[in-house]
C-alpha cells in the first residue's frame, strides 16, 4: 500500500446527488441537485468530471456513464438529522448529530431580539424568514434611512444580519454577529450559524437596488467534540482551511486559514496550497454553487458554475504529488429547480483520485459522510475516529 502524506478535500457546497430515503421528512421529495439541474439546462458539459466517473454515480443528462473512470466513485448518505452546512461538514469529519439545530419559521422570539438590540444599541428590521436577496430590496431603503440592521432567517438554523456597508461598516457588522453568537447558546437557542450579510447599492441598470458583497462571514457554533481536523492538528500535521472552512469549524482544528471571496479564488488558493511543502490536510469549501445559484433557484447559473469548476479540475489534479489523495464531495443539496430556496436532504457524490492509488472502481453507497473522515484518518496514520468505516484499503486494490 502506498504511503499517503497529504489529503485534499474539496467540498462543492450543495452539490446533492438525489434525495435520501428520509427526504419526505424534510419536505424534499424529488430533490436531485445534479440530476435536475442537468435536465433543466438540457444537459451538463463536464468532460473532466465525466472522465472521473461522475456519470457512474447517478444518471446525469449530458454526462456519460460508459467511461473508464479515472477516479474512484460513489455517493454518501447523511446520518445526522439535518441538511445544513455545519452538520454536513461535521459529519464529514467524524461527528454525527441526532438533535437538529433550532429553526424559527415565525421569526425569532422577543427575548432573543430584545437581548440583541440591547447588545448592539439599535432596533432591528425584518425578523422573519426570507430570501436574503429579496429582503434587502424590501427593507434596504428603510435600513438606509434608520440605520437599523436587517435580521432574518430561513428554513436552516441561521440568524442572518444584513447591513449596507456605507451605513454599518463591515467590521461593526461582524461585531454585531459576535454579539448575537454570544446570545444564541444553550440548549434552546443554540443556532447553527450567525451570518453577516453586507450589501451595497447596485450600480448600473440592475433591477435590484441593492447587491450583496463577498464579505459575508459565518459565525458557527463550535463542534461538540474533537473532529478529524482537531486530531490531525494535535498530531502535528498541517491543516489548511480554504474558503469558509474556518468559519464552519469555529476556527478550531486549523493551522492556517485562507479566506476567499468566490470559487475561482478558492480554487487558486487550493492549488497554491497543494504546491507548497506540507503534510496533512487541505480542506476547501467552494460556496458559490449554494450561495449564488442554489438558494436563488438559478439552474443556468448552477450549471455554469459546475462547468467553470470542471475546467479547473485538471489543474488541481496535475498539482497533486505522488503521495497525495484528492476527495471531491458535498455537504448537502440545494436543488435550484424546486420551489424551495432552501437546502435539500440528498446523497452527496464522492470522487477520489491520486497518482499512487490502484485501479479506480465503484465505492458504492456509503452509509455516512463520516466514512470520508475515517478514510482520511487511516490514510494519514491518525488515531481512528469514533464514527465511519474507512475505505482506504479499497483505494489500492488492483
Amino acid at each position: 500500500m502506498s504511503k499517503t502524506s497529504r489529503v485534499v478535500i474539496i467540498v462543492l457546497d450543495s452539490l446533492g446527488a438525489g434525495e435520501l430515503p428520509d427526504a419526505s421528512r424534510f419536505g424534499d421529495q424529488g430533490s436531485n441537485t445534479l440530476g435536475n439541474t442537468a435536465r433543466a439546462v438540457g444537459g451538463l458539459r463536464l468532460p473532466n468530471l465525466e472522465a472521473f466517473g461522475l456519470g457512474k454515480i447517478i444518471p446525469i443528462e449530458g454526462v456519460r456513464d460508459d467511461v473508464t473512470a479515472k477516479a474512484f466513485h460513489g455517493k454518501m448518505a447523511e446520518v445526522s438529522v439535518a441538511k445544513d452546512t455545519t452538520m454536513g461538514h461535521w459529519e464529514l469529519t467524524g461527528i454525527v448529530t441526532t438533535r437538529p439545530f433550532p429553526t424559527y419559521p415565525n421569526g425569532f422570539p422577543g427575548e432573543i431580539i430584545e437581548q440583541f438590540t440591547r447588545a448592539v444599541g439599535r432596533p432591528v428590521l425584518g425578523n422573519k424568514p426570507a430570501s436574503g436577496t429579496e429582503i434587502i430590496q424590501e427593507l434596504g431603503d428603510e435600513h438606509i434611512r434608520t440605520g437599523h440592521p436587517i435580521v432574518y432567517t430561513s428554513a436552516d438554523s441561521v440568524f442572518q444580519i444584513a447591513a449596507c456597508e456605507a451605513v454599518i461598516p463591515v467590521e461593526e457588522l461582524y461585531e454585531m454577529c459576535r454579539a448575537a453568537r454570544g446570545i444564541l447558546t444553550g440548549e434552546q437557542h443554540n443556532i447553527g450559524r450567525v451570518i453577516a450579510r453586507p450589501f451595497v447599492a447596485s450600480e448600473g441598470a440592475s433591477k435590484a437596488k441593492y447587491t450583496r458583497t463577498e464579505r459575508r462571514k459565518d459565525f458557527s457554533v463550535a463542534p461538540p467534540q474533537p473532529t478529524l481536523l482537531d486530531v490531525a492538528k494535535d498530531n502535528g500535521l498541517d491543516v489548511t482551511g480554504v474558503g469558509k472552512i474556518g468559519d464552519i469549524f469555529a476556527h478550531r482544528g486549523l493551522t492556517r486559514e485562507l479566506h476567499t471571496g468566490n470559487n475561482q479564488e478558492g480554487i487558486d488558493r487550493t492549488i497554491d496550497s497543494i504546491k507548497e511543502d506540507s503534510r496533512g490536510i487541505i480542506f476547501t469549501n467552494l460556496i458559490d454553487f449554494d450561495m449564488k445559484y442554489g438558494h436563488r433557484n438559478d439552474p443556468d447559473g448552477y450549471a455554469r458554475c459546475l462547468e467553470e469548476f470542471d475546467a479547473r479540475l485538471p489543474e488541481i489534479a496535475d498539482a497533486l504529488r505522488d503521495e497525495d489523495v484528492l476527495f471531491l464531495t458535498a455537504d448537502h443539496g440545494c436543488d435550484p429547480t424546486t420551489p424551495s430556496t432552501d437546502h435539500s436532504r440528498e446523497y452527496v457524490p464522492l470522487l477520489v483520485c491520486g497518482k499512487g492509488l490502484g485501479k479506480p472502481r465503484s465505492l458504492g453507497v456509503r452509509r455516512t459522510f463520516s466514512d470520508l473522515g475515517a478514510t482520511v484518518a487511516e490514510a494519514l496514520a491518525l488515531p481512528s475516529l469514533d464514527l465511519g468505516t474507512s475505505f482506504y484499503e479499497d483505494l489500492f486494490q488492483k
